[in-house]
């Protein structure tokens, strides 16, 4: 478009400024969607340039701004564009979120609102800089619900909107860990993940379900965790008939028919009060020569582009964690080899070098303003780059998929440099999405997006409701057996009856378990086997399991809960027991980093110091990536499987059972004291958990922890780092 290149390039004269206006008004005057979408797009570039048009139109511009809708900048900049009628003024105060002080909500947002707050069951679809998050406050602020359950995809999300929703723990109980009850005087705010909602059994009366990127109930996207998002929607639905709100970005479409059945508002918007450039680097790069070839052509032209945009905050998406801390280390090379030197100093710095390793690159690549970000690191430590970087303290970000769902970032520009999500192409849903963390509202205007792979072919993105749908060819077990009977389908009314012939008893412990119903049947013949055998001892245990009931235990499991196909660092049972052992004896992941480590520079005969470098962030990935999935998900989540099957065999064999739930308990709390574990959900380091511990009295509930912290703060912080002091007052 001319125009915006006009804009973008040049200080505009009053006759182009005054042209340019004129222009939107008399496309807005045609009143057609894409009319209006230009006009939204041009005026977003204006107010990118706002310096550099003449003040003399100033006024026409803020006419069109608020013609537009675009409220929240009108507030933002109401130095320079004043709302000076009257009827503009009771316009723009119409906007005003009636909960949310001083917030303005732009038009479409309004809609969604008073859908949302007329208690309407709402699926939205919206941009990522829609804002669509606000109004999940706005709806907490309003108090229209009592019992509020909301679901969001990671802890980081959660930890996020707990940080904004504690403002209102007057009115709520902000609940985050299974073991919380619900308060019977105040509302109840459950901010969980669907396998947590699964887990909780004490629920209140449900009024309100909120699923954010809601696009994971789908199994044709392929996400391990379908199954358990619609068991937890179907749970609680199903249970308390609650309304709900399901939002997610960039979707054309769901199952046709569940918007009747549920009596639901579709909301599908385009309206983004920022936009992105795209710049396509693709062509540049020869596809048919060596990968080796290639990748080191898109590194170096990588690096010449973060050179030149290092005042702005950048991402650089990755398909995998090896090659984001392979790149983000390179990248550091290549500014030490520039002449550039460390000049930047975090707390989190000093906490590395204590805790982890001082080599680590991570702690280096901090000073130069470089991170990383992936599944594998601690949630604090994700948690404080994402602040850092929204604090303009970092510039770079080397990421994966999980900044694509997983968090809220300000980045102005974003670098597309792999083209795979893991070794799946991403489609065009997936890219959007990335594109989407371009530019945030109210932060950044415009974003760019740099892509140094082709663009994936545009489709019509429909989300299945696979609960709803009943496609047989694709529809799990595990989702059918929670479908009430009057509610299935004749395709899958057979298999759903083959699959209630087991005892009734033993069924409701499959669906508790929540995970793969044939497994759970090889793991109950398993048991059924040996509960009469010397294995007997192998399953009634309690408290710690010694090395050959760990064994036992792992294997039940190997494909049957988990699978070493992915590898995962992990790619046997008995390597896995011993990596438990190790755990729980040091309860420290930095002996575990340390073996890995060590067993890693066995295998080079040549050392040199990068390799040692690369050795060690190896190391220290697979240990914290280990630690994550395998200790705080994985492990605990099979041994809790097995203990249930193991009660329910030992009763029906008139044998006294075991109980591994101590075990379990300690796993996932990393061995701490039992009342302090809700601190790991504030992102309180372990490290840090372990050294205040001694001041907070065992007696004390796990829900008045903070408020003993917050009450004895002079005690409690000294010879505290100054990173684990920021953590505790943002928890606080």
């Amino acid at each position: 478009m001319d125009i915006i290149d006009k804009i973008d390039k040049n200080n505009l004269t009053f006759e182009e400024s005054f042209s340019a206006a004129q222009y939107c008004s008399q496309l807005l005057s045609n009143g057609s969607a894409s009319d209006n979408l230009a006009v939204r797009t041009i005026a977003i570039h204006i107010l990118n340039s706002w310096d550099r048009i003449p003040t003399t139109t100033y006024p026409i511009w803020t006419d069109i701004i608020e013609a537009i809708g675009f409220y929240p900048y009108l507030m933002k900049n109401k130095q320079t564009m004043p709302i000076d009628s009257l009827s503009d003024k009771i316009r723009q105060q119409a906007f005003l979120s009636d909960y949310l002080p001083s917030t303005y909500l732009h038009t479409d947002q309004k809609k969604l609102s008073e859908y949302l707050l007329s208690e309407k069951n709402v699926i939205a679809s919206a941009p990522t800089s829609f804002g669509k998050s606000l109004l999940i406050e706005e709806i907490v602020a309003s108090k229209r619900y009592k019992n509020i359950v909301i679901i969001q995809p990671t802890l980081a999300l959660l930890d996020e909107t707990r940080s904004k929703l504690k403002k209102y723990i007057a009115s709520y109980k902000i609940i985050v860990r299974t073991s919380q009850s619900p308060s019977p005087e105040k509302g109840n705010l459950f901010l969980l993940t669907a396998e947590r909602v699964m887990e909780y059994e004490n629920f209140p009366h449900i009024d309100l379900l909120v699923i954010d990127e809601f696009y994971k109930l789908s199994l044709r996207r392929v996400d391990n965790r379908a199954d358990i998002l619609n068991n937890a929607f179907l749970k609680i639905v199903g249970a308390f008939n609650s309304k709900f709100y399901l939002l997610g970005p960039n979707i054309d479409g769901i199952s046709k028919g569940f918007s009747e059945k549920y009596n639901a508002v579709f909301f599908k918007s385009d309206f983004s009060l920022v936009d992105c450039n795209v710049v396509d680097l693709s062509t540049t790069f020869n596809p048919n020569q060596s990968l080796r070839t290639l990748e080191n052509q898109k590194l170096v032209k990588l690096y010449a582009l973060l050179d030149n945009l290092k005042n702005e905050q950048t991402l650089i998406y990755c398909s995998s964690p090896s090659r984001a801390r392979r790149f983000a280390r390179n990248y550091l090379n290549h500014l030490r080899e520039s002449g550039e030197t460390a000049h930047i100093k975090l707390p989190l710095i000093e906490w590395i070098n204590k805790y982890v390793n001082e080599n680590w690159s991570l702690a280096q690549e901090l000073q130069f303003g470089i991170a990383i970000h992936d599944g594998s690191l601690q949630k604090h430590i994700c948690s404080s780059i994402i602040k850092y970087f929204n604090e303009g303290k970092l510039q770079y970000i080397f990421c994966t998929s999980t900044i694509i769902e997983g968090v809220n970032t300000s980045a102005k520009n974003v670098i597309l440099l792999d083209g795979k999500k893991g070794s799946n192409n991403i489609d065009f849903f997936d890219y959007s999405n990335i594109k989407g963390r371009s530019g945030r509202l109210m932060e950044h205007y415009i974003g760019t997006i740099y892509n140094f792979v082709p663009v994936p072919e545009k489709t019509s993105i429909i989300i299945d409701i696979p609960f709803y749908e009943q496609n047989k060819n694709i529809l799990s077990d595990e989702i059918l057996i929670n479908i009430k009977k009057e509610d299935v389908q004749e395709q899958v009314l057979e298999r759903y009856e083959n699959l209630y012939k087991i005892d009734s008893k033993l069924m409701e412990i499959i669906k508790k378990n929540g995970t793969n119903v044939n497994g759970q049947m090889n793991i109950y013949y398993a048991l059924l086997r040996d509960i009469n055998t010397s294995q007997y001892s192998n399953i009634a245990w309690s408290q710690m399991p010694n090395w050959n009931q760990l064994i036992y235990i792992l294997g039940l499991s190997e494909q049957n809960i988990f699978s070493f196909d992915n590898r995962h660092d992990i790619v046997s049972a008995k390597q896995l027991a011993h990596y438990v052992d190790t755990y729980r004896k040091s309860k420290n992941i930095n002996a575990i980093i340390s073996d890995i480590y060590t067993k890693n520079l066995s295998k080079i005969k040549k050392l040199t110091g990068e390799q040692k470098i690369a050795q060690l962030d190896k190391a220290i990935e697979a240990g914290f990536h280990i630690y994550r999935h395998w200790f705080q998900f994985s492990v605990p989540k099979a041994f809790r499987v097995i203990d249930n099957l193991q009660r329910y065999v030992c009763e029906q064999n008139g044998k006294k059972a075991g109980s591994y739930s101590y075990f379990v308990q300690q796993l996932e709390t990393d061995f701490i004291q039992e009342n302090m574990s809700i601190l790991t959900e504030y992102g309180i380091p372990i490290n840090t958990i372990h050294q205040i511990s001694r001041y907070i009295p065992t007696t004390l509930e796990e829900d008045s922890v903070l408020d003993f912290i917050r009450e004895n703060k002079e005690v409690i912080y000294h010879n505290l780092l100054q990173y684990e002091i920021d953590r505790l007052n943002q928890a606080l």
